[in-house]
């Protein structure tokens, strides 16, 4: 904490999202929490849109710290945890303008009928369901309950809670009301959280705030120039990641692996438990972690093998011979640097680190005119390629490289990389962002014209809109590093708008749409609701398959909540995704005959059934469904499938580690070039993100 910084006398912090989210994160804020001084801890305020009653039952539950104070109902109740009361006080200056009937009346005939049930009501907040509302629709609802002299303020979040309270009442009104009574200053609180609902909190003059890692995008627009850190850690990992920047705690008590949640522990779901069995979940033995550091060692020497003087090749050059296509491999490839780049930043290596930043000027250097990012550049004539097979183009080529762009810069806090190629990547931004020709902010895809280059996907494909979503924040994010804050909340809009268009469309559903328009994927609902972001939409058809990759993109980059991705790993993980190892990119597979099957499928069989992007098993893409159940809270299964990325990457062709670029979805035998640069760094990103090894 700079000397000039106040200590900090209050953290006011949102349960869902912020605390709530990843069970073992929690039990770390809270061993973290409690190993401070009571006499000299700043005081803990929860600060939630859950109702009193519901948040102590919850404290009873979850294994969450007794706080000093709570607000409750959106800022509607304030209550002193050590003397168990409503502060009163609050409450009298809540009356001015509230009717509770009108409300409910005035938004009724608005046609707002879906009421939240009575638990979440409260005298003082009228709270909603209206899904995917845009901002017009709740300028409306605001137009009506004025026009009727009603006083109040409405709050939407998450693209579907709404919630109607006194003018004086939301989050950031009643902490300014609890730290005038308390006698504690604004530059002496810390506030935390993860959507919109939090935004008042953060803009009261004086604050310090923590955005954590899986926030909305809403509150990334409305926090841009304000005084915040902002996390990489998500939900209760985020929190404590902000209280070291602030300087509240010096370090982060971890906690012992026997207290982690298990498959029997109460704060996994029901239907969470009935899948996996105490065997998925036993604790690494001294041997097995012995086994993951020599994998772990293995990855980054091969990562030095993939090392050139212009970045990451695909694969190592010295071990791999390459003939007719296949000579492409000698190449730094667009999205297999970017995602090596991303994977390797935990890394401490020099030469690493030139590697990475030569990577990426490689590809920004060979950026077209128009801001077409080139599929791949030769390493032998240094020349870019700009589509990939059948002259195709390579839509998430620019994609993957403004993701990295930001990862890169923010990893460094290299503000003066982003201003050096401000403006070519402006132009990639344009470039890609012209793909959505409708502005209905997903992007149009040619067929095979992403990392699926030989498979026959098109127009709205998941894969390409999740990191187009991401894509969005990044290039705010930037934006907001270098200044340009008016711009970087437009790119951050649109992120909602982006994420609100792929859950319409890749995630059918039984309810009815709000607005009534409805897609050709919406037909998957006469058969029920979906468990998964469906594979690709058109405007004539829908691919039903679970596209595993893209799910597990989706939650990883917040394009799905925790609930969502509960139910996805569900049926993932039932399926059997990850057998014989993690993990099948697809499931099912194409055969010969569906309506899905082309052709060319059968191009130097390449993709036949369980073969390649037909749900072949992918190493890298295994990492990542790592990392994808380590976010969810199941750390210990995350170990254990960790050790079966481990083995099908050591198991190789002509010796062991080998690290292959995919291999038969059925037989788990390695395939492809040897030595693949995002096998080893997304095994060394697994790595690091479980804490399996110190960074080298």
């Amino acid at each position: 904490m700079p000397p000039s910084e106040k200590p900090i006398r209050l953290l006011s912090t949102d349960i869902d999202g912020t605390l709530l989210g990843n069970p073992t994160a929690l039990l770390r804020f809270n061993a973290t929490w409690k190993s401070l001084d009571p006499e000299k801890r700043p005081l803990l305020c929860y600060n939630t849109g859950r109702l009193l009653d519901d948040l102590l039952q919850l404290i009873e539950k979850e294994p969450l710290l007794e706080p000093d104070f709570m607000i409750c109902g959106v800022g509607t109740c304030v209550y002193d945890c050590k003397k168990g009361e409503k502060l009163k006080s609050f409450s009298n200056i809540l009356e001015e303008g509230w009717d509770l009937k009108a409300i409910d009346s005035i938004l009724r005939k608005n046609e707002v009928t879906d009421k939240q049930p009575m638990r979440y009501q409260n005298a003082y907040k009228s709270s909603w369901y209206l899904n995917n509302a845009d901002q017009d629709r709740i300028h409306d609802l605001e137009t009506a309950l004025d026009s009727n002299g009603l006083e109040v303020n409405v709050i939407y979040s998450s693209n579907r809670d709404l919630d109607v309270i006194p003018k004086y009442a939301n989050k950031g009104n009643a902490l300014a009301w609890l730290l005038k009574k308390l006698g504690i200053r604004r530059d002496e609180t810390l506030v935390a959280g993860d959507t919109g609902n939090d935004s008042a909190m953060f803009h009261k003059r004086g604050v310090r705030g923590i955005v954590v890692g899986n926030t909305q995008p809403e509150l990334h627009e409305a926090t841009v120039g304000l005084p915040v850190y902002r996390a990489q850690g998500v939900c209760a990992d985020g929190v404590l990641e902000g209280l070291l920047h602030y300087g509240v705690i010096s370090e982060i008590v971890e906690v012992p692996e026997a207290q982690t949640p298990k498959p029997s522990d109460t704060s996994m779901q029901p239907r969470m438990r009935q899948i996996l069995q105490q065997e998925d979940c036993q604790t690494l033995s001294d041997k097995d972690r012995e086994y993951l550091t020599e994998g772990y060692h293995q990855a980054v020497e091969g990562l030095r093998r993939c090392m050139t003087p212009i970045g990451f090749a695909a694969c190592s050059p010295t071990d791999n011979s390459t003939s007719g296509t296949d000579a492409n491999y000698r190449s730094v490839w667009a999205r297999d640097g970017s995602i090596t780049v991303i994977g390797s930043l935990g890394l401490r290596d020099p030469d690493i680190q030139r590697c990475q930043r030569a990577t990426l000027e490689t590809l920004l250097e060979h950026i077209s005119i128009p801001g077409q990012t080139p599929a791949n550049v030769s390493l032998d004539t240094q020349e870019a390629d700009y589509s990939g097979v059948g002259g195709i183009c390579s839509i998430d080529s620019g994609i993957w490289l403004i993701i990295a762009c930001f990862e890169y810069s923010r990893h460094y806090k290299d503000i003066d990389f982003i201003r050096k190629w401000r403006s070519v990547l402006q132009r990639t931004m344009d470039w890609l962002s012209a793909h959505d020709s409708n502005n209905d902010g997903l992007l149009e895809i040619p067929e095979a014209g992403d990392w699926t280059d030989l498979f026959g996907r098109s127009y709205n494909v998941l894969y390409d809109e999740c990191l187009w979503f991401r894509a969005n924040i990044c290039y705010g994010r930037m934006l907001e590093m270098s200044g340009e804050w008016q711009m970087a909340g437009d790119y951050l809009r649109w992120a909602s708008v982006i994420k609100k268009s792929i859950l319409e469309k890749f995630w059918p559903s039984t309810l009815a749409r709000e607005n009534g328009v409805y897609s050709f994927a919406d037909q998957q609902s006469s058969i029920g609701d979906t468990q998964y972001l469906i594979a690709q939409v058109t405007p004539f058809d829908f691919d039903w398959r679970c596209d595993v990759y893209s799910n597990i993109l989706a939650f990883l980059f917040d394009v799905i909540n925790i609930e969502r991705a509960q139910k996805a790993f569900r049926f993932m993980w039932g399926v059997g995704v990850n057998n014989p190892f993690p993990v099948s990119n697809l499931y099912p597979p194409v055969q010969a005959g569906d309506p899905g099957w082309r052709d060319y499928y059968t191009v130097n069989l390449l993709n036949l059934p369980n073969h390649y992007h037909n749900g072949g098993i992918w190493p890298f893409i295994g990492a990542q469904w790592v990392r994808f159940i380590n976010k969810l809270g199941i750390r210990d299964l995350a170990e254990k499938e960790l050790m079966n990325v481990a083995r099908i990457n050591e198991q190789g062709v002509t010796r062991a580690w080998e690290f292959n670029e995919w291999a038969h979805g059925e037989t788990g035998i390695p395939m492809g070039k040897a030595v693949q640069a995002w096998s080893c760094s997304e095994f060394i990103h697994a790595c690091h993100e479980l804490k399996i090894v110190k960074p080298s």
